[in-house]
């Protein structure tokens, strides 16, 4: 299996920013546990992150024909972008949505999501925790389909 992970903005700057809210630990981190997880899978696992929405849109894109699925934390963005729905409905790859915190909890522009319509599942304030659980879900999908 090949598995695309994307960060979207300000997750580079994980453990310095707001630590109540995501945590202490850092990027480097989050990125060590996302591999470490994967290779006892045997998942081939790409991480991208970007502060730029374009950019994003553009990594989805070109996981068409190289990708199995795609776990996306799309932080902002989430709420604002319809570019990234309509990326990730164009290449229709099995994607799940993960969110550190519980976005259902906050401040009420932040419940909202562009981009779960596109998503088979959402997993929000499971912190770091929440990638292993989109990763497990994906990867049990991918072995049934194939």
């Amino acid at each position: 299996m090949n598995l695309l992970v994307i960060n979207g903005p300000n997750l580079n700057l994980l453990g310095l920013r707001e630590p109540d809210i995501y945590g202490r630990e850092n990027y480097a981190a989050l990125l060590e546990l996302i591999e470490s997880t994967c290779a006892q899978r045997g998942i081939e696992v790409e991480c991208f992150q970007s502060n730029h929405e374009g950019a994003i849109v553009d990594k989805i894109q070109e996981a068409y024909g190289t990708q199995d699925a795609i776990v996306i934390n799309p932080a902002a963005y989430t709420h604002t972008s319809v570019a990234i729905l309509d990326a990730l409905k164009a290449v229709a790859l099995p994607a799940v949505e993960v969110h550190l915190s519980d976005i259902s909890a906050r401040e009420a522009f932040r419940q909202h999501s562009f981009v779960s319509p596109a998503c088979r599942k959402t997993i929000a304030g499971h912190g770091f925790q929440g990638y292993v659980e989109a990763i497990d879900y994906l990867y049990a999908d991918w072995k049934e389909r194939n």
